[in-house]
C-alpha cells in the first residue's frame, strides 16, 4: 500500500484552496433518499469516502452523476433517488465508514424498512448505535439487532416524537433530523449537536422545502412533510482541512493563505494556535496563519468539546505542534476514548508523550527526528504528516489510505507550499 516520505525542516509559504467538507458532504449526499427528485451538490471534496458513499447510495438505487475532478472549484454530483432497489446497506461498505448509518432514519422515513450493518470507520473507540434507535423507537419504528445489522421497520410510518439525546451525538442529530422531515407530526430534538456541518444540511433540508427551526442551537423542532423535492446546494468548506493546515504553518514555521474557507468555524482552534505565539489573519475569504521558525510555540493546555469547543478531530493535530513547543500541554479527550492511538508513533518520532486515561502530558521538546511511523486513524495520519514537517531528517508514513479517507491532494497542496514531501505508490 502506499507510503509517504517527507524530508522535514522546511518552512511553508504559499497558498492553500480549502476543499469542501467530507463530514458536512456525506449526510448531504444521504439525504437524497428523502425524495424522488434530484439533489445536486458541488464543492464536493475529492476523498475516498465520497466515493465510499456514493457506492452504498447506488447499492440503494440512487443513480449518481459525478462532474468535474475536484482540482479547482471541486467536484458536484446529482443524485437521484428515485426508486428505492434495495434497503439493505451491507457490511462490506458501511465498514469503511461511520456515516454509512446514516441511511438508516431516511430509508425508515421514505420506505418504512432498511437492513443496515451496524458501522465502522476508524478504530478511534466505539460508536453506539443506541441514541439513533431509542430516537427511531420513539417515533414509532420497531428495530432489533440480527447478525451484526439493525433491522427496522415503521409499519404504521413514522411519527413526530420529543427526543433528548442523553449526551450530544453529531450522527443521531443527522440521523433523526432527516427522518423527521417525512415524519408525521412536530419532532423536537433536545441537547442535539450544534456542529456547523449540522446546521449545512439544514440548510439543504430547507431547500428541499423541510420546516425545520432552531438550527445553531441544542434545540431543534422539525414539522413533517409529506414529501421533500430536489434541490442544489454547495458544500460548506472543511474546518477540519482549514485547521489542519494552519497547524501545518504553525509547526513548520512560514506563511500560509487558506482561501475559500471561513475562520469562525475553527475559532476555538485558532485561540488555542494564538496563545501558543502563532500570528492569524482573518481575511474574507479565509485566514493567513504565519509563525517566524525562529519564534518558539508555546505549551498551551486543550480539552475536547462539542461544538463550539475544541474538536476531537483537531486533537492530534494539536498533539503534534504540542511535541515541539517551549514547555507542557495538557491534552484532555473527552470525545472519544481511545484516540491516542498516535502517541506511540509520534513518540517514535521523539515526542515527550505520557498518557493517563483520558488525559495525555506533553512535554515539548527541541526537535524531533525523522523515522518509519504508521498511521492508525484518518487524524492520527495526518498528525504524523504534520511531525514529519517539522522533523528533522526523513519520514516515512505508512497505511496513508487513512489520510485518503478525508483530506484531497495533501501532498500536492503541502508541496506546493515549499514542502518536501511525496507519495511513494504500491509496486504492482
Amino acid at each position: 500500500m502506499d507510503s509517504i516520505r517527507i524530508r522535514g525542516g522546511k518552512p511553508l509559504y504559499g497558498k492553500i484552496e480549502i476543499s469542501g467538507a467530507k463530514n458536512a458532504a456525506l449526510p448531504l449526499m444521504v439525504a437524497c433518499l428523502l425524495t424522488e427528485e434530484t439533489v445536486t451538490l458541488s464543492n464536493l471534496p475529492h476523498v475516498a469516502d465520497i466515493s465510499t458513499l456514493i457506492n452504498l447510495l447506488c447499492q440503494h438505487g440512487v443513480k449518481a452523476h459525478l462532474n468535474g475532478n475536484g482540482c479547482s472549484s471541486g467536484r458536484s454530483v446529482a443524485l437521484a433517488a428515485t426508486d428505492i432497489t434495495s434497503t439493505e446497506a451491507p457490511y462490506d461498505i458501511v465498514r469503511k465508514m461511520r456515516a454509512g448509518a446514516l441511511v438508516l432514519g431516511p430509508l425508515l422515513a421514505r420506505v418504512g424498512k432498511a437492513k443496515v450493518s451496524l458501522p465502522g470507520g476508524c478504530a478511534i473507540g466505539t460508536r453506539p448505535m443506541n441514541l439513533h434507535v431509542d430516537g427511531l423507537e420513539a417515533m414509532g419504528a420497531e428495530i432489533h439487532i440480527e447478525g451484526g445489522y439493525m433491522v427496522a421497520e415503521a409499519p404504521n410510518g413514522l411519527k413526530g416524537a420529543e427526543i433528548r439525546f442523553d449526551t450530544v451525538s453529531v450522527g443521531a442529530t443527522e440521523d433523526l433530523l432527516m427522518a423527521a422531515t417525512l415524519a408525521d407530526g412536530v419532532t423536537v430534538l433536545e441537547n442535539a449537536a450544534r456542529e456547523p456541518e449540522i446546521t449545512d444540511l439544514v440548510h439543504l433540508l430547507r431547500a428541499m422545502g423541510a420546516e425545520i427551526e432552531g438550527d445553531g442551537t441544542d434545540r431543534l423542532v422539525v414539522t413533517g412533510k409529506k414529501s421533500l423535492h430536489g434541490a442544489e446546494h454547495r458544500v460548506m468548506p472543511d474546518r477540519i482541512e482549514t485547521g489542519t493546515y494552519a497547524i501545518a504553518a504553525a509547526i513548520a514555521g512560514g506563511r500560509i493563505e487558506l482561501h475559500n474557507t471561513d475562520a469562525e468555524l475553527i475559532n476555538a482552534v485558532l485561540e488555542v494556535l494564538e496563545e501558543a505565539g502563532v500570528s492569524i489573519e482573518r481575511t474574507d475569504d479565509g485566514l493567513i496563519v504565519e509563525r517566524d521558525p525562529a519564534t518558539p510555540i508555546h505549551g498551551v493546555d486543550i480539552l475536547t468539546q462539542p461544538y463550539p469547543g475544541y474538536p476531537t478531530d483537531m486533537q492530534a493535530q494539536i498533539m503534534a505542534l504540542m511535541s515541539v513547543a517551549d514547555g507542557a500541554a495538557m491534552i484532555t479527550e473527552n470525545i472519544f476514548e481511545n484516540r491516542f492511538m498516535h502517541v506511540p508513533e509520534l513518540s517514535r518520532l521523539g515526542a515527550n508523550i505520557n498518557v493517563h486515561g483520558r488525559s495525555a502530558m506533553v512535554r515539548g521538546v527541541p526537535e524531533l527526528v525523522g523515522a518509519p511511523v504508521m498511521a492508525t486513524d484518518l487524524r492520527a495520519s495526518v498528525s504524523l504528516v504534520l511531525a514529519g514537517l517539522a522533523a528533522k531528517g526523513e519520514t516515512v508514513i505508512n497505511r496513508v489510505y487513512h489520510l485518503d479517507r478525508g483530506y484531497e491532494r495533501l501532498e500536492e497542496k503541502l508541496a506546493a507550499c515549499g514542502a518536501d514531501i511525496e507519495r511513494i505508490q504500491e509496486s504492482a
